[in-house]
């Protein structure tokens, strides 16, 4: 079914529809979040060198002359009063990520994105950076060669820009500085957080992991939550008790979801989406108005001027689109879409129907939109 539904989509050349089976057994860790073990954001704002002429406009962008003005002053060169201009330099913003259990001396890489008016970071060197999380602490220092996700080229009439030049990435560009305390050795209880909150999910996790390690060791709390007990496990420390616990096949359970893009026409869907009985009839209309402006010119050695004289042209096209059909109530979504298809109905007007059939209350599933 998948693979005929890939077919019909792609002969539309306009858009895709994509069907998603039942979920197979997924390890533990690929559902949950272990309470404690997470990263934290690093955000820190820095100076970019050795730009070739694309630089910020120090006219238009005051706070890289104060950031360079700073730099240069705790190198001991005093530039008050100065006056310079480079376009070789750019005020950027440098973001990264401290993973859990990260130690100092450990590298990780950062982001870099300008946010004056430089026109690309290719080729540039962010200068030493500090970087700051939530609490306002220095986590780690970010420096080195960027590599710039684009190009951009400018002559006198015009320019050409692929990609996005006014960013790009550090790989191991960071280095850690400080560590986040946390001490999972001391915990007697850890909580897992399900990605996808799910009553079913979390008490087929409670159960795995009951029935490999011992009753009474987990417990749901709610739909995102289960407890797992550490002494219960007699496990050597927390780590060892998650280290065998984590790689537990649990099959999830999955809410009956349809996610469109009306950008590009991508339909997603699940298996378990069901529509009840309802009609459907669609047609596409076509409103086209057309300018023909006409310019009357005076007769020769006559007194008088050129005019021009409007002309529109408005008409009105109904072009010949689904007549009322009945879909009966069972029917997948899915097999819907197959006919719809096979209709040769563009994946635009597939998504307009699919938005009337949700809003008649027939299609049963969470339909989002993007």
């Amino acid at each position: 079914m998948i693979f005929r539904t890939l077919v019909a989509g792609l002969a539309l050349g306009m858009g895709l529809m994509i069907t998603v089976a039942n979920a197979s057994p997924i390890r533990i860790k690929d559902l949950v979040e272990f309470d404690g073990v997470r990263g934290n954001d690093l955000v820190g704002y820095g100076l970019v060198v050795g730009l070739n002429g694309t630089g910020d406009g120090i006219r238009n962008a005051p706070f890289t002359e104060e950031i360079m003005s700073n730099i240069l002053e705790r190198l001991g060169i005093n530039v008050s009063g100065e006056q310079f201009r480079p376009k070789n330099v750019a005020a950027v913003f440098v973001t990264s990520e401290l993973p859990a259990f990260a130690r100092a001396g450990g590298q990780i890489d950062v982001t870099v994105s300008a946010i004056g008016d430089a026109k690309s970071l290719l080729g540039g060197t962010l200068i030493m950076t500090p970087l700051n999380a939530a609490d306002g602490q220095i986590y780690a220092v970010a420096q080195g060669t960027i590599i710039a996700g684009g190009v951009a080229a400018q002559g006198d009439a015009g320019g050409v820009v692929e990609g996005v030049p006014t960013s790009g990435t550090i790989p191991s560009g960071a280095r850690i500085e400080r560590e986040i305390d946390f001490e999972l050795a001391t915990l007697d209880t850890i909580r897992l957080a399900l990605r996808e909150p799910d009553f079913t999910t979390a008490a087929r996790i409670e159960r795995v992991i009951n029935g490999a390690v011992g009753r009474g060791v987990a417990a749901m709390l709610d739909s995102g939550t289960v407890r797992l007990n550490i002494a219960g496990m007699r496990a050597a420390s927390p780590a060892h008790a998650l280290g065998r616990i984590e790689n537990l096949l649990v099959e999830p359970e999955r809410k009956a979801r349809v996610v469109v893009d009306q950008r590009s026409g991508t339909i997603v869907m699940g298996e378990d989406v069901r529509i009840s009985r309802v009609a459907v009839s669609q047609g596409n209309l076509t409103l086209r108005i057309q300018e023909t402006p006409l310019a009357v010119q005076p007769n020769p050695f006559a007194r008088g001027e050129t005019v021009v004289v409007p002309r529109t042209e408005a008409t009105i096209q109904e072009e010949p689109g689904i007549g009322l059909a009945e879909v009966r109530p069972g029917t997948s979504l899915s097999e819907v879409i197959a006919g719809l298809n096979a209709l040769g109905v563009a994946p635009r007007d597939m998504i307009d129907i699919l938005k009337s059939i949700k809003a008649a209350g027939a299609l049963h599933a969470e339909f989002v939109v993007r």
